[in-house]
């Protein structure tokens, strides 16, 4: 049996790729499971200094695995359990993807629908294969995509996301780069160069650096403006004492390479 994620590192840059292209690479509980082992293993990973998230196949994403959710309705509470497990377990991986301490470049291609959706604006950028479809569809099958809304409403405006939600209708690459739901698409035969060149750039700035500027980023959004920038100046002070950080500076200034040790 061929493994349901596929993780290759080179370079510093780990790509997991979903690997269920039978079921349009579905996030079933497998494929879950997978998922958040490989967060729990990057999550101590100081080698690894960009993640590629990529699908193989016809489609990126096409949500969660819909036969699988139909027979955990068989249990005695009609499903509810499994339900509230399952969506937790999502909730879990998709938050832990936020939480990793390198970026996360998704790099979709075909449709990412529903939580395939969520998994794009989950990630901290994205690069997508020309044509590409988005779209959270569930209400054209009578369930909200309650929980894709978080992650989608946080990357595009308030009224697109709603229409999205509402309407069910995808959108292509041009209105997902304009919205900021990706931030770029490129021929498909040039996405997978494409995203590794962008992984190649973060991967050659001070890795320490990266990896307290991502937690900040994060954390800065949650508060108000004054907390924001008291938050933001301490982290600064506190980047500004690291030796890699002096030496960078001083490289610049002297118009050489810098020696970092990180």
């Amino acid at each position: 049996m061929s493994e349901i994620l596929i993780r290759e590192d080179a370079g510093g840059i780990a790509t997991l790729t979903l690997n269920a292209p039978e079921r349009l690479n579905a996030l079933s509980d497998a494929m879950l499971a997978a998922l958040q082992a490989q967060i729990d293993a990057l999550s101590d990973d100081r080698e690894t200094r960009v993640v590629i998230l990529k699908g193989n196949g016809k489609a990126f994403c096409a949500g969660h695995d819909l036969k699988e959710m139909q027979a955990g309705r068989q249990a005695e509470d009609g499903g509810r359990a499994y339900f509230a497990d399952l969506f937790a377990r999502c909730a879990r991986v998709m938050t832990g993807l936020i939480r990793l301490p390198q970026p996360v470049i998704a790099a979709p291609h075909g449709i990412a629908t529903a939580a395939g959706c969520q998994l794009v604006a989950s990630c901290d950028l994205a690069v997508a294969a020309e044509g590409t479809r988005f779209g959270v569809n569930g209400v054209n099958i009578g369930l909200f995509c309650s929980t894709p809304m978080v992650a989608l409403s946080r990357n595009i405006p308030r009224k697109q996301a709603f229409e999205m939600l509402t309407t069910g209708a995808f959108i292509e690459t041009d209105k997902a780069e304009a919205l900021g739901l990706i931030n770029r698409a490129v021929p498909h035969e040039e996405l997978d160069s494409e995203t590794h060149a962008l992984a190649e750039t973060l991967a050659k700035k001070l890795n320490s650096a990266v990896r307290i500027g991502k937690r900040t980023f994060y954390e800065q959004l949650e508060l108000g403006l004054d907390a924001a920038y008291a938050h933001s100046g301490a982290v600064m002070v506190e980047n500004m004492m690291w030796r890699d950080t002096d030496e960078g500076i001083a490289a610049f200034i002297e118009k050489r390479p810098p020696d970092w040790q990180a």
